[in-house]
């Protein structure tokens, strides 16, 4: 009876992860619940990395865990979304509401195996920008000699380019997180974030890499499309 036990875990670990990479977030249903929510976009980001690097290096992919994967990332990426947007309120508030019907349409494009995948962006790219952008406005809110910035018309411009990105028909290769496949990259990646976090000096290099090769790609991408079309 043990062994099977052993057996089933060893052989679902990939899930389970995805499911402890969304439980946590039920702490942003709390009211004031908002000081957790960049901590708790790295640990999604983390855990959602771990579950493809297991399914990868254990031989343990399946359809069933690819759907739960898109599942998952559809339900915690929706409501980091709202809570964002219900926070700052407004045009945000507005904005964000796109973003979550485009991360919907995505995760059912990426459910329909009849769908060509590769094209766009993550939904977990417009998870990384939000946190970026947050810590700059922190940042620059610190900063005596700037002074801070009015974070509302960054995030509206955050969601509604992701929004547009995510449902391109062309691929974006550029970005961070595509170019990296390896563990020890994707680590890299995670441990950036973090840094941006914890040691607020390196936010604005870690937020320029990501944000800048996010545009640039964006751009290549729109523009080969646009002369193929």
């Amino acid at each position: 009876m043990l062994n099977t036990q052993v057996r089933f875990i060893y052989r679902n670990l990939p899930n389970i992860v995805s499911f402890l990479g969304v439980l946590p977030l039920c702490i942003l249903l709390r009211v004031d619940a908002f000081v957790y929510l960049c901590p708790l976009i790295i640990y999604n980001n983390i855990m959602d990395d771990l579950d493809g690097i297991l399914a990868k290096k254990l031989r343990l992919g399946s359809k069933f865990g690819a759907g739960l994967d898109n599942v998952c990332d559809a339900v915690s990426h929706i409501l980091i979304v709202m809570v964002v947007g219900s926070h700052y309120g407004g045009v945000v508030l507005a904005a964000s509401l796109l973003a979550a019907i485009a991360i919907l349409i995505r995760v059912v494009q990426r459910v329909d195996p009849s769908y060509a995948t590769g094209s766009g962006t993550p939904t977990n790219e417009l998870m990384r920008h939000i946190l970026l952008v947050i810590l700059l406005h922190a940042f620059f809110r610190r900063t005596e000699s700037v002074g801070g910035f009015d974070i509302n018309p960054y995030l509206v411009a955050v969601f509604v380019l992701n929004a547009a990105s995510m449902l391109v028909p062309f691929a974006m290769p550029h970005l961070i997180r595509a170019k990296t496949t390896s563990a020890k990259a994707i680590l890299g990646v995670n441990i950036a974030l973090a840094m941006a976090l914890y040691i607020p000096v390196t936010v604005l290099p870690v937020a320029t890499a990501f944000l800048g090769t996010y545009c640039y790609s964006f751009t290549v991408g729109g523009v080969r499309w646009f002369r193929r079309a």
